[in-house]
């Protein structure tokens, strides 16, 4: 009988790509090398007998947002079993709506300025930002998503095109308004990886040229980088507030300055970019056998 369970979804490689490594095959790889007995299970197949497993590890359930309601469900009945889960099931729940970066930004961590409207708003709404940010462009993502889905680039000389577009987009689900920023095209995204709290690696995701979607699906570049000792000591406060307990965690954002603007804190199931170093899979083998064998 399996003892433990990688957590993944059903439309495999929907989200996948193929310049980067299936992490899923990593996983599997770093436990058959530590001797751990496992077994690959779709978060959403309803023939599962969750009750076999003495914890659950979320690697790629990467449509949960395609499919929030019932992601939702399922970890209501995970957590009613009392199996462990890595990462935490509550700390996946509050993180499953990008709302929580109200309360990043509440306590003193700045994030890239967002409005947040809720279901049923109307284009107008959406409009009323680029006065509201002083800006031309605007960038508009729903707050359970991943992967650029539903993400639009907005110009304001176009707006008018797009309107029915977004209309029908807020009749649907919440909806985040943002100023474009700039530093996206000009620099990329900086995504830093902790495993168990620690610091582990860092890479710059930059766009392809044409793009702002800086994800290596959509054609993105990965590029390896070393935060200096100021900027892992902000990263390492954001960690110890919101993801101390974590298993891993995933700090997306862009730097203007010295100062950092958050995008993402990603704690349910980021891309981990474990082929850009052998200490990077040697950091996630550690922190496995930490929560693993502890």
């Amino acid at each position: 009988m399996s003892q433990i369970a990688i957590i993944t979804y059903e439309a495999k490689g929907s989200y996948a790509a193929n310049n980067v490594e299936d992490e899923d095959q990593v996983l599997a790889s770093i436990l058959d090398e530590i001797a751990v007995d496992y077994k690959f299970e779709i978060w959403s197949d309803k023939a599962v007998d969750w009750s076999q497993y003495t914890c659950l590890l979320l690697k790629s359930p990467w449509d949960y947002f395609d499919r929030y309601e019932e992601f939702l469900a399922w970890c209501k009945q995970i957590q009613d079993l009392g199996i462990p889960v890595y990462n935490d099931l509550e700390t996946v729940i509050w993180n499953s709506d990008k709302k929580y970066l109200k309360e990043i930004d509440e306590k003193g961590f700045p994030i890239v300025k967002t409005k947040f409207l809720e279901k049923g708003k109307s284009a107008a709404d959406v409009y009323a930002c680029f006065a509201l940010y002083d800006v031309q462009e605007l960038i508009i993502k729903p707050t359970v998503s991943g992967g650029a889905k539903h993400t639009l680039k907005i110009n304001v000389r176009d707006f008018e095109l797009k309107k029915m577009q977004i209309d029908d987009l807020l009749r649907q689900e919440d909806f985040m308004v943002q100023p474009f920023v700039e530093e996206i095209v000009a620099v990329g995204e900086y995504s830093y990886i902790f495993f168990d709290g620690k610091f582990s690696h860092a890479v710059l995701k930059s766009a392809k040229s044409g793009d702002f979607r800086v994800q290596h699906f959509f054609g993105g570049e990965i590029t390896i980088v070393q935060p200096s000792n100021g900027e892992l000591a902000y990263l390492e406060s954001l960690v110890e507030a919101f993801a101390k307990d974590t298993l891993y965690a995933r700090v997306d954002g862009v730097w203007r300055g010295d100062r950092f603007l958050l995008m993402e804190l990603e704690l349910i199931e980021p891309y981990l970019f474990l082929f850009t170093s052998e200490a990077a899979k040697l950091n996630y083998i550690h922190a496995l056998k930490s929560r693993l064998f502890s």
